[in-house]
């Protein structure tokens, strides 16, 4: 069955239209090679895809710049001497650029001031109280980060001391508060922070002998060291 013809216009899809890239590609790059081994061709192609990647075909034995100088001597003309000219003109402005800026930076530290006339020196000093405007306005910034922050730890530490002030409170009240009891076994024990010690209380069941000699309560306490 033949294949419809294509017609010749951009294709607006854009994976369409990469995939149509690729495949005609590698086909170009199979017909350049062929091209060089039957008929003894030099042969230099570059292309550049929508997607900016690079993809290049050369001849076996030979580089762009060895074709590209051929090609000038063919034509009778001069690419790199024109490309040469470009790069200098654009090393120039930016030489003139950086020979300014290190010049305002000078200026900015007190020197390089006798040339200035007096509306230069006006415009640099507004210059540099809108630069100090702007530093004080970003200080001002970071100190009220640091304030917030501040506020919001001390915020912090004041409900902790006064949650550990309801739960002494608590504890005053009832001896046996926190304490929790676990009929399964005299494993479970809590601890709690009385001044620089640790009490240790452990809850054992009925049918358990105590750590006292006296038996009698089912709850043991020992003092520990931190």
């Amino acid at each position: 069955m033949a294949r419809g013809k294509i017609q010749i216009k951009k294709i607006e899809n854009q994976t369409n239209r990469q995939v149509t890239y690729s495949k005609r590609r590698n086909g170009l790059f199979k017909k350049a090679h062929e091209l060089t081994v039957l008929c003894d061709a030099k042969v230099s192609i570059i292309m550049l895809s929508t997607t900016h990647k690079l993809h290049e075909f050369i001849s076996p034995t030979t580089t762009t710049k060895q074709l590209m100088d051929q090609y000038q001597k063919a034509l009778g003309v001069d690419l790199w001497s024109s490309h040469y000219e470009k790069m200098q003109e654009q090393l120039k402005k930016l030489k003139e650029v950086n020979k300014n800026l290190r010049r305002e930076i000078r200026q900015r530290l007190g020197e390089g001031l006798n040339d200035l006339s007096f509306d230069e020196m006006h415009n640099l000093t507004h210059e540099i109280d809108e630069s100090l405007r702007a530093i004080r306005e970003r200080k001002i910034k970071a100190i009220s980060n640091q304030i917030d922050t501040l506020k919001k730890k001390v915020k912090s530490a004041n409900d902790i001391h006064r949650n550990l002030l309801l739960e002494l409170d608590a504890r005053q009240e009832d001896p046996h508060y926190g304490l929790v009891e676990n009929a399964g076994d005299y494993h479970s024990l809590i601890g709690f922070p009385i001044g620089g010690h640790h009490l240790l209380a452990l809850f054992l069941q009925p049918n358990q002998p105590s750590f006292h000699s006296g038996g009698g309560s089912d709850l043991t306490t020992f003092a520990l060291l931190e």
